[in-house]
């Protein structure tokens, strides 16, 4: 019996059978959990659709939702309380600016929309999720989790806006962690190193991101899905129970480092 059994679970974010996302439903499903799903857009249903058969849970539990609407948000959590009698957690995957925003310098490229659309999905949404899921939540010792990048605490060329709406989100961690704290409610971030995803493919030189993270990390290598999602099964669950307010670095230790690596052919 894995060591989540018998705990329900929302995810929103699965966007394909690379997604994060869809390493933590695997971690999760792996560990016993019964799981429920949303997907932004009819093109994308079919792709979640498949993750959610494939990982023990029904075409009746995934439900559209684009999280820049309260009323979709809301309904959601309407007709999940008529699937299940409550909710054990939330996992938030969910990131997103314009590209024109990640390509360039950013005084250059910035923009007020622009700003704007990037906190609004991808810092605001987490607490829209959370306000919306609390009452299924409540008595339940549940867990919000959601997923950001160090990009947060240092600059990286083009991550731009992106980076300032993760700190924002880390921030939102920290403040939903010591609001819902006295109902039992846990709330923790996996700041995880770059992955090659298809929300990555909009960042100009992801390539470039992938190779220092890897010139850095201790492990030297980049982190991959299935790692985030053994990490995010263990923040949802009890096993983690006296964990909350924190964000998790799942990089290999490159945050740790200042300087990238000598290669092992390098002369000394």
């Amino acid at each position: 019996m894995g060591f989540l059994a018998g705990k329900k679970y929302l995810i929103v974010g699965v966007a394909s059978d690379r997604s994060i996302a869809t390493g933590i439903a695997e971690a999760m499903h792996r560990e016993g959990a019964e799981l429920a799903f949303t997907y932004q857009t009819d093109k994308l249903r079919s792709r979640v659709l498949k993750a959610a058969l494939a990982y023990g849970s029904s075409e009746d539990l995934i439900f559209p939702c684009d999280v820049v609407s309260d009323e979709e948000i809301a309904a959601v959590f309407t007709e999940l309380s008529k699937r299940w009698d409550g909710l054990d957690g939330i996992v938030h995957a969910v990131g997103f600016a314009p590209g024109s925003e990640l390509d360039g310098n950013y005084i250059d490229v910035g923009t007020r929309e622009g700003f704007r659309i990037a906190h609004d999905i991808s810092s605001y949404s987490f607490f829209a999720l959370a306000k919306a899921g609390r009452e299924m939540m409540r008595g339940r010792n549940g867990s919000l989790l959601t997923l950001t990048y160090h990009a947060s605490q240092q600059t990286v060329p083009n991550y731009n806006v992106m980076g300032m709406a993760k700190a924002s989100l880390e921030a939102s961690v920290r403040y939903l962690a010591s609001s819902v704290g006295p109902e039992g409610i846990r709330v923790n971030g996996i700041s995880a190193g770059p992955i090659r995803t298809l929300a990555a493919s909009g960042i100009k030189k992801f390539r470039m991101m992938l190779d220092a993270n890897a010139s850095k990390a201790p492990i030297r290598r980049n982190v991959t899905i299935e790692e985030v999602g053994n990490a995010a099964a263990f923040l949802c669950s009890d096993l983690a129970s006296g964990i909350s307010g924190e964000i998790m670095y799942v990089d290999g230790g490159a945050n740790t480092v200042a300087m990238a690596f000598p290669s092992d052919d390098a002369e000394a």
